[in-house]
């Protein structure tokens, strides 16, 4: 194999995409983003107190398997990560904002951005992505770094047995909002957890190597934004205010700035599966939502991937 597309640019994708580089692979990647993220994504909002940036995705990740505690060691002495000792002895974040580490991993690496890949064609033994704007190159293996529900569609197409793992990994919604205000909240901790409709709230400004005025995220619950799945965010906005004002005990002044994010797919049961792969296609995919909820899940799943396509023999096509 010499050359490979990943579609998706976040942790599972930059991990792949990083192993088979080592092995001597050519990497393209390709991400419907206009700059990396996926679930670590931060947002910058421009307030009347100056700019700051907040993270709406992924709020900190810890490190078990020892192959991604070593990598998170490098990355802390390089500076990219710190401990938030607040939440718990082990969770890191990124530095100065979650995404500093894919900025890392995609050091060096080819990345198209603002390229939505509607699906992948067969062409003799190599591969062809649909996708409007980009070159049409061909490939030798594709790897599709997808939640499960964009993966599905894609690959029923050409392995239904792959599709079929990927039907079956369900990912719960998040309605997710940032807050600025131009005063400190009455909340000394900074830090609420499955409290009503909330399943998270911190106060992002006090995260490890922020700056910047009060700011806030708020997370709802997977039933809660069930419920309010197809509500509109002006809507979504207030109902969370609200509820971040009801579990820390104090009103909650009017936001200087704030931005609404859906989530339709956020958090995966994950089915243990560790990623796909068809060596005689030679298509796959992986992502967290193979292994478990967490980045540490994703960066396996993606690297596990690219040594199972690196080190299986290729079959021809039949």
């Amino acid at each position: 194999m010499q050359k490979v597309a990943i579609v998706g640019a976040g942790m599972a994708g930059l991990s792949c995409a990083e192993t088979l580089l080592r092995a001597g692979v050519e990497v393209h990647l390709f991400d419907k983003g206009r700059g990396l993220g996926g679930r670590m994504s931060s947002r910058r909002l421009e307030t009347p107190a100056g700019p700051t940036v907040l993270d709406f995705g992924a709020q900190y990740f810890t490190a078990r398997d020892p192959q991604f505690v070593e990598q998170v060691r490098l990355w802390e002495d390089a500076g990219i990560v710190a401990r938030w000792p607040a939440v718990r002895d082990d969770a890191y974040v990124g530095v100065p904002t979650m995404n500093a580490v894919l900025r890392d991993l995609a050091e060096g690496h080819d990345v198209a951005f603002s390229a939505l890949v509607k699906g992948v064609t067969r062409h003799a033994r190599q591969w062809r992505l649909i996708c409007e704007g980009h070159d049409q190159q061909l490939y030798d293996g594709v790897v599709l770094a997808l939640p499960a529900e964009q993966t599905a569609p894609i690959l029923t197409l050409h392995d239904f047995e792959l599709a079929t793992a990927a039907l079956f990994a369900r990912s719960q919604p998040c309605w997710t909002g940032m807050f600025v205000f131009d005063e400190p909240l009455a909340h000394v901790e900074g830090i609420v957890r499955d409290r009503g409709p909330i399943a998270w709230a911190s106060r992002n400004s006090a995260k490890p190597g922020r700056s910047g005025p009060e700011s806030w995220v708020v997370q709802a619950s997977a039933s809660w934004s069930i419920a309010h799945l197809e509500q509109d965010a002006d809507v979504i906005g207030p109902q969370l205010l609200e509820a971040l004002g009801q579990e820390i005990g104090a009103p909650v002044p009017k936001p200087i700035a704030q931005s609404i994010h859906r989530w339709r797919y956020a958090l995966s049961a994950g089915t243990g599966l560790g990623c796909l792969w068809n060596a005689r296609m030679q298509i796959g995919a992986c992502g967290d939502w193979l292994i478990g909820p967490r980045i540490e899940s994703a960066w396996l799943s993606g690297r596990r991937l690219a040594e199972q396509m690196v080190e299986a023999p290729s079959i021809a096509a039949e």
